[in-house]
């Protein structure tokens, strides 16, 4: 059985944007990784997010709790999370569970990071 690794990385874009980028599968065993690096965010003064699963190949409940949980941190702050994938199992838990309507999601980073840098909404 083949053991796919797991990473959380963060990257600061200026102007309190950050990119969050997740690669493997985001499940219970990581999700404080996920949690860790977003209050990370927050921290660092950041208010706007864009959350890059596209190289994510799974998602469970737990992940999609934790983004649930700072998304209003986020909106508090007058900026927002986004979440960046085009895979479209994750676009239909995300349609199934209702969060593609809570999240403003985006298809490409570049689209997402233009949307934050901006300061524009959906």
């Amino acid at each position: 059985m083949a053991v796919i690794e797991f990473s959380v990385k963060t990257a600061e874009l200026g102007g309190d944007a950050f990119i969050v980028t997740l690669t493997g599968e985001a499940d219970l065993h990581n999700a404080p990784e996920l949690d860790r690096a977003l209050q990370g965010v927050l921290a660092l003064g950041g208010t706007a997010v864009a959350v890059d699963l596209g190289d994510v190949s799974f998602i469970d409940s737990t992940t999609l709790g934790v983004l649930l949980r700072y998304h209003p941190r986020f909106k508090a702050r007058g900026g927002d999370l986004l979440i960046v994938t085009q895979d479209r199992r994750l676009l239909r838990t995300l349609e199934i569970t209702g969060l593609d309507r809570v999240f403003r999601i985006e298809q490409r980073l570049a689209d997402g990071v233009a949307s934050m840098l901006d300061g524009g909404g959906p």
